[in-house]
């Protein structure tokens, strides 16, 4: 047993290392240092002046010989920096190289024969007539489009330009927003539009635009001797391009969960920097394809319908489409607006009241 020793609080007493420095201003853990020999633990070194400039990493310690041997990976060049003479650099974020941009190959082009579209048929299924002038709906539509664009141009990847238009249950609205918003990008300038209908299960892009139903993606995923781009129908619709959903599997989460579609989609992008590909999706909750598709797209829309769909659906979509890096609501089919937008007017549009 260690012979105990009386430790002086300060101010209570006065000892000779007291009387050494200053009486009864040492501290506890001074006195104790002085009580059980602590002095010979000095502190660490400190540089009088630390390097200026850009933020360096202090050399490593050198190891005892009794050292246990390390097995974490070192990092990749500072290890042979820290033995030099020369401390290793960290790079600052604003040294960083920039992102990798991405480099595609030679250009997919589309070739099929153009599909006369009836602009009456599109009006009376509520759709962007795009040879009539600007319109509350056109209008919409163009803020959409330019978060769209936007965020393509940002990431400027071809994953980034598939977009993916869902909503939670049928009858949302996700087939009107993915049909207008293909119609309004088409309306830029040296830009294509391809809109992919990839609800298998009720296909209605086609009978949307009027068109006769036909070979399209799901019959590229199955088939590996078709490619892909001589499905694509073109429209009279300048820069819009269309691919039907094609003959029905009943195996379509399986399908897009396999490599071919990876080989397919890119196919559709593929040097091609200006095209946007717009999938009409089923919906998240009713069916599971939506799900798989997210994990091919950079962007997604989820449409919402005002006074229709619940919170709890709309966060179970989301959890379904976590695969896309970039989920967005879109509110459908809202009838008040709190500043009192009123888009359309301005241009002399009277909209027909219905």
């Amino acid at each position: 047993m260690n012979k105990p020793i009386k430790i002086v609080p300060p101010g209570d007493g006065k000892d000779e290392a007291d009387t050494a420095q200053a009486p009864g201003k040492r501290s506890l853990f001074e006195r104790a240092s002085g009580a059980f020999g602590f002095d010979s633990l000095a502190p660490a070194k400190v540089p009088a002046k630390l390097p200026q400039g850009r933020a360096v990493r202090m050399p490593k310690p050198a190891k005892r010989a009794d050292a246990p041997a390390e097995f974490s990976e070192p990092e990749q060049g500072l290890d042979r920096a820290a033995a030099g003479s020369q401390p290793p650099v960290v790079i600052e974020a604003e040294t960083r190289p920039a992102r990798q941009r991405e480099v595609g190959g030679r250009k997919v082009e589309f070739t099929g024969k153009p599909q006369p579209i009836s602009r009456k048929h599109l009006r009376e299924q509520g759709m962007i007539d795009p040879d009539l002038g600007s319109s509350g709906l056109v209008e919409e539509f163009r803020i959409v489009k330019r978060q769209v664009l936007a965020s393509a141009e940002a990431d400027g990847t071809a994953k980034s330009r598939r977009v993916l238009i869902c909503s939670p249950h049928p009858g949302e609205g996700k087939t009107f927003c993915a049909t207008n918003l293909a119609i309004a990008l088409a309306g830029e300038r040296q830009s294509e539009v391809l809109l992919v209908d990839a609800d298998f299960g009720k296909p209605s892009i086609m009978k949307t635009f009027g068109l006769d139903p036909a070979p399209g993606l799901m019959d590229a995923l199955r088939d590996p001797s078709i490619k892909v781009e001589d499905l694509v129908l073109g429209t009279d619709i300048p820069g819009l391009w269309i691919l039907p959903a094609g003959q029905r599997s009943g195996s379509d989460a399986e399908y897009l969960a396999s490599e071919r579609t990876w080989e397919v989609l890119n196919r559709l992008t593929r040097g091609a920097h200006d095209r946007i590909v717009i999938f009409d999706s089923p919906p998240a909750l009713a069916a599971s394809p939506a799900a798989e598709l997210a994990k091919h797209c950079g962007q997604a829309l989820l449409v919402a319908r005002a006074d229709t769909t619940a919170r709890a659906a709309l966060e179970d979509a989301i959890d379904l489409l976590s695969g896309c890096p970039d989920i967005r609501l879109l509110l459908n089919d809202a009838t008040f607006s709190p500043s009192g937008r009123k888009f359309g007017k301005y241009y002399g549009y009277r909209e027909s009241a219905s």
